[in-house]
């Protein structure tokens, strides 16, 4: 996982089991105050048609009523967060569930519930579907099968316009480096650390706290030279925090990547195929990529939509 356990607690409470292979999001990414800035996408998911032989695929059940339950912790920006009204769910995440549904004809509902009910819930039936940045893993593919839709990794968030050139992991030998306490993050740092002392360069100099709030205030006040952060999240900041004009984001692949997945109940396996479908349509016909587009998360973007593609 890439976020701090600690903070959060009993969310996590009920798939802790899993969590040493995660890489992101809610696995990963922090919380976000309502009316964080929301991407336009009105006239991109409008333009979405119903397919009507993804339809027929639909189980009955979802055919007859009409609706996709998904469920979601709605949190982190820009992966799925409340827009200014406090109840609206928003960011790529909705976006590409509600292009889902109306490539398959129906609606998305959409619940909000603790991360560690995420699995949980989906098994006993009481949703169809979660889309939470949750990592794809061999580990959860034991309980449940995952519609694989992004792929995300730690990445490096720097000063704007670069002042201490760092192009890379390697250019982090000798930095001061910012990490939230008890996570991926922080073991990266570590072993970054150890393979630049083995090379004979200089250690990372490389400090823990227990929020990205205070890790952006050190690398804003040039206390640390750079941040480790999740893809997502640490585009988002970039764009977002001062009108841009504070941070900026290493260009490159995510480091240590993996795919979050779509999570389906493993007795729901035509469902799992009809939102396969239906995504890879979206990404044929580009709908898939000018949401990301919108949202500034471009270079987390898949290919090709896949059952189970984690590891």
């Amino acid at each position: 996982m890439s976020r701090n356990l600690a903070l959060r607690g009993a969310l996590l409470a009920g798939v802790v089991g899993f969590l040493a292979a995660c890489g992101g999001g809610p696995d990963g990414a922090g919380g976000t105050s309502p009316g964080a800035a929301v991407a336009d996408t009105g006239a991109i998911i409008g333009a979405v048609t119903k397919d009507p032989g993804l339809n027929a695929a639909l189980p009955q059940s979802i055919t007859q009523s009409g609706t996709l339950r998904l469920a979601s912790n709605i949190q982190s920006a820009p992966n799925n967060f409340y827009a200014a009204d406090g109840k609206t769910p928003v960011g790529y995440e909705v976006d590409i569930a509600k292009a889902i549904g109306a490539k398959l004809g129906v609606g998305v509902g959409y619940q909000d519930m603790a991360f560690g009910s995420l699995i949980t819930s989906l098994e006993s039936g009481r949703i169809d579907l979660t889309m939470a940045a949750m990592n794809d893993t061999k580990a959860r593919q034991e309980q449940i099968d995952f519609v694989d839709y992004f792929t995300s990794g730690i990445t490096i968030m720097i000063r704007k316009g670069n002042p201490d050139a760092i192009g890379g992991p390697d250019a982090l030998c000798g930095k001061k480096v910012a990490v939230v306490q008890g996570t991926s993050h922080q073991k990266f740092a570590e072993e970054q650390s150890a393979k630049c002392a083995q090379a004979g360069r200089p250690a990372l100099e490389v400090t823990a706290t227990d929020s990205d709030n205070q890790n952006q205030n050190q690398l804003r006040t040039g206390r640390v030279q750079a941040i480790l952060n999740d893809l997502p999240s640490a585009v988002y900041i970039a764009r977002t925090a001062g009108d841009g004009k504070y941070f900026e984001v290493v260009p490159g692949e995510p480091i240590n990547g993996g795919p979050y997945g779509i999570g389906v109940r493993k007795q729901d396996r035509p469902l799992a195929e009809a939102v396969r479908n239906a995504l890879n349509a979206l990404i044929s016909d580009g709908t898939y990529g000018k949401i990301l587009q919108a949202w500034g998360v471009q270079r987390g973007a898949v290919k090709e939509a896949v059952i189970n593609g984690g590891s």
